[in-house]
């Protein structure tokens, strides 16, 4: 189901600070709210499939979205999943006319969403516009980058630690973590099959590491960051 809805303070608050919009001027800025369309999706709801044409790019509000392929006999691998102030399919602004994988909403989420050819067109009238079309795709370069690069340095366990540490408190020797959603979403986060993913939290388990469904403790924050 897709239901149209109107922005919320907290909602304009995420959409403003996302970096495509932080570093627009105020009539830059007015502009791009102007063509915000907000919209609810309920959990598995597809946004847009592999191979459609191209109209929007997302800013996520509430909730996650997966960004996935398929291949032909219909396994999945999620490419990113994506939580609240992240966006995606800005890249399309310089180029590309179809969708380059599928979006499912992995629970109930609230998008925002800006018209591909609006934008286009705003970025020849506006400078701010411009630059930040072009901060925008540095910046999925560098976050592409670095996923490759830890896909291909990185072992299942020491891709889990690292996400584990990103959510610790700073200088803390043991800490409580609650994921945010589902082991399985974690699993395709981490470029990870949901089995290898168990495997990873077991073998951390000599680190201090325990699981109990999306409650994760870690006693030894220090061993951990030895993985």
């Amino acid at each position: 189901m897709n239901k149209r809805l109107m922005l919320n303070m907290r909602e304009r608050a995420i959409l403003t600070s996302m970096p495509f919009m932080a570093a627009l001027g105020p009539q830059a800025l007015a502009r791009m709210m102007e063509s915000v369309v907000v919209n609810h999706h309920e959990t598995r709801d597809v946004l847009f499939r592999e191979g459609e044409a191209a109209r929007h790019f997302y800013c996520v509000l509430n909730g996650y979205v997966r960004l996935y392929r398929l291949n032909r006999e219909g396994r999945e691998a999620d490419v990113r999943i994506c939580g609240p102030g992240d966006t995606f399919n800005e890249w399309l602004l310089t180029a590309g006319d179809t969708y380059p994988c599928n979006a499912q909403a992995a629970e109930p989420v609230t998008v925002a969403r800006f018209d591909l050819a609006k934008v286009r067109a705003l970025a020849e009238e506006e400078r701010d516009v411009a630059r930040a079309v072009i901060h925008c795709l540095s910046t999925c370069v560098r976050s592409t980058l670095e996923v490759v690069a830890n896909d291909r340095l990185q072992t299942a366990p020491q891709r889990v630690a690292t996400y584990l540490l990103g959510h610790c408190p700073a200088d803390c020797t043991s800490a409580s973590i609650r994921l945010p959603f589902q082991k399985t979403l974690l699993a395709g986060k981490l470029g990870l099959a949901p089995e290898a993913l168990s495997r990873a939290f077991s073998s951390l388990r000599q680190a201090g590491v325990t699981v109990r469904g999306r409650l994760i403790q870690i006693s030894d924050v220090s061993a951990l960051r030895q993985i």
